[in-house]
């Protein structure tokens, strides 16, 4: 069998390399492979094709950080939207959630990075140009997600804000893609003053 294995190098990278996806373990890598490689070879070319444009045409928006194929996303140029409300959400992935929703009609700021590296000066200028009057913080409860909302809520004391965080009701711990809508929903409209 080993020998077998030896021969399909290019085969068990393709596993190897799909098996580094989160959430895809070493089965499901195997059966996707297949499929890929020898049961639909034209989805192949387009996957591959798709991925291709991604990593050549998507960046982050330089003014929320939400995924974009624009320097600033839709979402920070639609004038129709409350400017005066900011979401701040952990991962760009947490827009996609709250947008499928529809009922958030503000706009966002997505940390995603290391919280020495926040830029606190943009944010300033942004709360101050926007005339922000609320920060709602969409994040799962857990103790380091208070901490977070607790620091930044102090970096941010100069100015005269209601802070808030979407009402509990989302479980400790789990991803906000995991959550399904109306308990989303109801938590983001139940949302908590701090």
């Amino acid at each position: 069998m080993n020998t077998y294995k030896k021969s399909l190098t290019r085969f068990c990278a393709l596993i190897e390399s799909l098996e580094q996806i989160p959430t895809i373990g070493r089965k499901s890598a195997q059966k996707i492979a297949y499929t890929l490689a020898i049961e639909n070879k034209y989805l192949a070319l387009k996957l591959a094709h798709c991925i291709e444009n991604s990593i050549h045409h998507i960046s982050m928006c330089k003014i929320c950080g939400a995924i974009s194929e624009n320097e600033i996303c839709e979402i920070c140029l639609d004038e129709n939207r409350d400017h005066t409300k900011l979401c701040v959400v952990l991962h760009p992935k947490d827009l996609f959630t709250i947008e499928e929703m529809g009922d958030f009609d503000g706009i966002y700021w997505v940390l995603s990075q290391e919280l020495e590296h926040i830029d606190f000066i943009q944010i300033k200028a942004r709360i101050q140009k926007n005339c922000i009057k609320e920060v709602i913080f969409a994040f799962s409860p857990s103790l380091a997600n208070d901490a977070v909302m607790l620091f930044i809520e102090d970096k941010l004391m100069e100015f005269d804000l209601v802070f808030s965080k979407i009402a509990q009701g989302v479980p400790t711990g789990i991803g906000l893609e995991n959550i399904d809508q109306l308990s989303l929903s109801r938590a983001l409209s139940a949302r908590v003053r701090l």
